[in-house]
């Protein structure tokens, strides 16, 4: 398991992801709505790392003065080559990517091994994820949903440090 640090959204736009995600459900695919855990939650990564030291949450704490942010949550993107991860770009605004830079530099002493190539600044793709798993021939039918490609104005409220290892969240 990895751990993540992680922007979280106000409740109107938590709520209209979470209607995504049902509306995909009801098409037959296999969305974030499946996940029942309290933690689980639309969100956008910012750091990613195989471990991360509890410290780090304490010296995240100023990047909250920098919230809320407003934020555009745009086009339905996928990754992967088979079964595809279905999310959506978050629109990487100046101070997006600025709150990515610094939160990269905040934790970097904190992650013992460094963090995964894909977190890093130039590699980077802020999205919001959809679904996972989803197979070539239920694309089409996923991409003709209304709210899977309508742009979104969204609000990021806050921030936390998923420890995946533990399965323990820590709201900063």
């Amino acid at each position: 398991m990895v751990h993540s640090v992680e922007l979280l959204f106000d409740s109107d736009t938590d709520a209209a992801i979470r209607s995504i995600w049902d509306d995909l459900t009801e098409a037959g695919v296999r969305s974030q709505a499946a996940h029942k855990s309290p933690s689980n939650r639309p969100h956008v990564t910012l750091a990613v790392a195989e471990r991360m030291d509890e410290s780090v949450n304490d010296a995240l704490r100023p990047v909250r003065k920098r919230l809320p942010l407003s934020c555009t949550i745009g086009a339905p993107m996928l990754f992967g080559r088979r079964d595809f991860t279905l999310v959506r770009l978050v629109v990487p605004s100046a101070e997006l990517l600025s709150i990515h830079a610094e939160v990269q530099g905040v934790c970097g002493p904190h992650m013992p091994t460094g963090p995964l190539p894909h977190s890093e600044p130039g590699q980077w793709t802020p999205h919001v994820t959809l679904a996972r798993r989803v197979p070539a021939d239920q694309l089409q039918s996923v991409m003709a949903l209304k709210r899977v490609s309508h742009d979104l104005s969204a609000t990021v409220v806050g921030l936390r440090h998923w420890d995946g290892n533990a399965k323990r969240e820590y709201r900063i």
